[in-house]
């Protein structure tokens, strides 16, 4: 099943204009930190701490934006929906069939949520996968920038509450409903352009703002959604940045599980210089062969992917009780796919890793236990 796209000129579903409005005194301007990258072996010389401050100003705005909901939150859900009942049920039923049949594992653990997060939850799925299928989907040989422009202007359309059609009526609902912010929606498109641009990445600092990019953002649209426990005392900036490490983490397993795939077409997403230093090039990675060399390089680099969803684990049981089974199960399935990648003693040249299904359903039982944890009082 593929989903079509129409970039057309847009026409207006009859809704009115009920955007949410704030004042331009609630916004502080965010302040700039520098990321600290998760604590690994000095293999890797200068690249225990990344620079990316550009990073850390976005965190920091969104998180800023969506927690403005204690004062907010009761009055937004008060309001009755712009969209006839009929109408916006069948727009989620819709995003629920295409999350049950393209992300299955996920759609069952969104059946602990509420209903209303299960279905803001589909709506936001499905809009990241449209937005990867411009890329990456059957229609990718029509991609220009100009494709991404009329993308950006839609995304821009549904959150003032004009859809075009009925996946983006869902998340219009979606953003009438939860505190969104629009910023991670614009960075993810961001992010494919980035890889109409880019094939190659020089430096795990680049690596990281595409990881951002394309996978980070998801993790700070569905935080609101999901919820915050009452009982954590931690700030929900903590949280946010457990969500963002747990995308990119995600993100460095596609890759290290991909390379061979890219490869075929002419993309290498891992550090240049850090080939470099275990003595590897791009031809290398085209030759297809898995020598001691890569071996060691891959280590590596699955000791960073692991140190990222180890700093993740710390605030997915931060997470409202209903919400923390999905976060749990994408988590542990994507350390298996890294375990995977070992037992083919490191050649993703010519095998791609995947966890079979009765591993998975072996791992449901175990991520349910641990979504059960209570949130700690404090972080390590």
């Amino acid at each position: 099943m593929c989903i079509t796209l129409s970039l057309s000129s847009k026409p207006c579903i009859g809704v009115c204009n009920g955007s949410l409005q704030l004042s331009k005194s609630m916004v502080t301007t965010a302040r700039t930190k520098v990321i600290t990258a998760p604590k690994r072996p000095n293999t890797f010389p200068g690249l225990t701490k990344q620079g990316i401050s550009d990073i850390d100003l976005r965190v920091q705005e969104v998180v800023q934006r969506q927690s403005w909901t204690n004062s907010l939150v009761s009055e937004v859900n008060c309001r009755k929906s712009r969209f006839e009942p009929m109408f916006i049920d069948d727009a989620y039923d819709k995003c629920r069939n295409i999350c049950a049949e393209y992300a299955k594992t996920f759609y069952l653990g969104t059946l602990l949520m509420t209903k209303e997060r299960q279905k803001a939850i589909w709506a936001i799925y499905v809009w990241c996968r449209r937005t990867d299928e411009l890329v990456d989907g059957p229609n990718a040989e029509y991609m220009s920038p100009a494709v991404l422009e009329r993308w950006e202007e839609r995304l821009q359309d549904i959150f003032e509450g004009r859809p075009y059609d009925m996946l983006d009526a869902a998340l219009s609902d979606t953003v009438f409903n939860f505190p969104l912010d629009i910023k991670p929606f614009r960075d993810m498109i961001e992010g494919m352009r980035m890889d109409t641009r880019k094939s190659r990445y020089e430096s795990f600092q680049e690596l990281y703002l595409y990881c951002y990019y394309v996978a980070g953002t998801v993790g700070l649209m569905s935080v609101p959604v999901m919820g915050i426990a009452p009982e954590s005392s931690v700030s929900a900036y903590t949280i946010y940045n457990a969500a963002l490490y747990l995308g990119i983490g995600n993100q460095l397993t596609n890759i290290l599980r991909d390379v061979g795939e890219d490869a075929l077409r002419g993309r290498v997403y891992l550090p240049q210089d850090e080939l470099a230093q275990f003595g590897l090039t791009d031809k290398d990675i085209f030759s297809r062969k898995v020598t001691d060399a890569w071996r060691d390089f891959m280590k590596e680099q699955i000791i960073r992917a692991r140190s990222f969803f180890n700093l993740a684990e710390e605030g997915a049981s931060q997470l409202d009780n209903d919400s923390r089974w999905p976060v749990w199960s994408s988590l542990m399935l994507y350390r298996k796919i890294l375990d995977a990648i070992e037992d083919n003693d490191y050649d993703n040249l010519t095998k791609r890793a995947y966890v079979g299904r009765t591993k998975k359903l072996l791992t449901l039982p175990l991520a349910y236990t641990r979504a059960l944890s209570k949130p700690s009082l404090y972080l390590r």
